[in-house]
């Protein structure tokens, strides 16, 4: 089993930035790509980015691409989103997850592909 814990979630306004880390613990050698997931209030779960856990290969969704920045540290099991630019439609629970699979930006968007996820964290973006 892997566990993921998000943290960095608050409250800013318009313009600002924030940092979301997610921290993996348990069977991590399992994981091949994390993967960072929004859901907005009445909305359905949409994919945000994701990152191969070796590698440089990144995804992101079109709404947050110059904006928003995935990476990781293998060293501390951790993944992180640097998000820029925030807008009031950013506002959402923002979840990670992992997953033992990697493959093209298609699928790396589906919920579908990651075995494991995070409790996630709010992120209010005020205008």
């Amino acid at each position: 089993q892997v566990q993921l814990v998000e943290s960095g979630g608050g409250l800013v306004q318009a313009g600002g930035s924030l940092r979301l880390s997610c921290a993996a613990s348990g069977s991590t050698s399992s994981t091949s790509a994390m993967g960072w997931f929004r859901q907005a209030p009445g909305k359905e779960r949409e994919f945000v980015a994701a990152i191969r856990w070796s590698g440089a290969t990144t995804y992101y969704a079109d709404s947050v691409k110059g904006r928003f920045t995935i990476s990781r540290d293998n060293a501390k099991n951790t993944v992180y989103l640097q998000m820029n630019s925030l807008k009031p439609e950013d506002t959402a629970v923002y979840y990670c997850a992992a997953t033992r699979l990697f493959g093209t930006a298609q699928r790396m968007g589906v919920m579908g592909l990651y075995d494991h996820w995070g409790q996630g964290t709010q992120v209010t973006v005020s205008s």
